[in-house]
């Protein structure tokens, strides 16, 4: 990942895509890393379940810190 984007955010997908909407909604591009999928398309499987990283700017990282707090209270 490139060093001008932090990881703001790490759960599962449902939680993820709640995440990416309300940060889209405040006009921040998040970055989605889904390991899971790129196992699984590579031909390994995974015993866990999809867990998904939220990346974003770093110029970004405490308004994207705020949202998710706002939307995990």
């Amino acid at each position: 990942m490139n060093s001008n984007y932090t990881k703001v955010f790490g759960g599962n997908k449902i939680e993820a895509q709640r995440i990416e909407l309300a940060l889209k909604d405040n006009n921040i591009e998040p970055i989605l890393k889904d390991e899971t999928a790129s196992a699984r398309l590579a031909g390994f499987g995974s015993p866990l379940p999809e867990l998904i990283e939220i990346y974003v700017h770093k110029d970004e990282e405490n308004k994207a810190l705020s949202i998710i707090a706002q939307h995990n209270n």
